[in-house]
């Protein structure tokens, strides 16, 4: 029995997975062939049947690898954000001698000392005014050291130049028109000279993006 049970699992293997006859064959001498035609005369035959049951087992389908992949759960990190760079705050400025108007970042320029005479309080010409004897002091007796502490306080004054926040249009307007002037100078300046041209033009045009 344990032969043939041997023999059928052999049989099960080698022969085609079709359903059908399968003819035992044994010879005088004992020897023992599986067939699928009728076994000579001079043989002992049996015949067996085979069902579709012994067909070969179906390849395995190979799982996608997404299914078996640990789930990453983790949201992904954002990009980085570029800098946003706030429009710098700057001031309208009138200089305080001769009413010249500038822009400046600085809305509380430090005080100075002007002459009088320039500043209409005496009223005479600037001729007279620094004249011999005058109210004022010439610029010789400047270069000659005659000018003393007593004589600045009373013909000198202190003035301070009068400035005001330019409103966000202003600001973008002075800043294409340096943005302008800068990159003209880039484009003439040697290598060497280039860089901090370059950090500028960077600057202005993250400060202009918000224009």
């Amino acid at each position: 029995m344990r032969r043939l049970a041997a023999l059928l699992l052999l049989l099960a293997i080698t022969v085609p997975a079709i359903a059908g006859t399968v003819y035992k064959c044994s010879s005088a001498a004992g020897q023992v062939t599986y067939q699928d035609a009728p076994c000579p005369k001079t043989q002992a035959q049996e015949t067996l049947q085979l069902s579709d049951s012994t067909s070969a087992p179906s390849p395995a389908v190979p799982v996608p690898a997404s299914t078996t992949a640990a789930v990453d759960d983790t949201p992904a990190a954002p990009p980085p954000s570029v800098p946003n760079v706030p429009l710098p705050q700057l001031y309208g400025c009138v200089h305080a001698v001769d009413g010249s108007a500038y822009v400046s970042s600085n809305g509380n320029p430090p005080p100075f000392l002007a002459p009088m005479g320039v500043l209409g309080t005496i009223q005479a010409p600037l001729a007279q005014a620094y004249a011999p004897g005058g109210a004022g002091v010439s610029a010789p007796e400047v270069s000659r050291g005659k000018v003393t502490a007593g004589l600045i306080a009373s013909n000198y004054v202190q003035v301070q130049d009068r400035c005001r926040p330019l409103s966000a249009p202003e600001i973008c307007h002075e800043l294409r028109d340096e943005y302008e002037k800068n990159a003209e100078k880039l484009r003439r300046a040697f290598q060497s000279d280039q860089p901090p041209l370059q950090r500028r033009d960077d600057e202005l045009r993250a400060q202009l993006a918000n224009c």
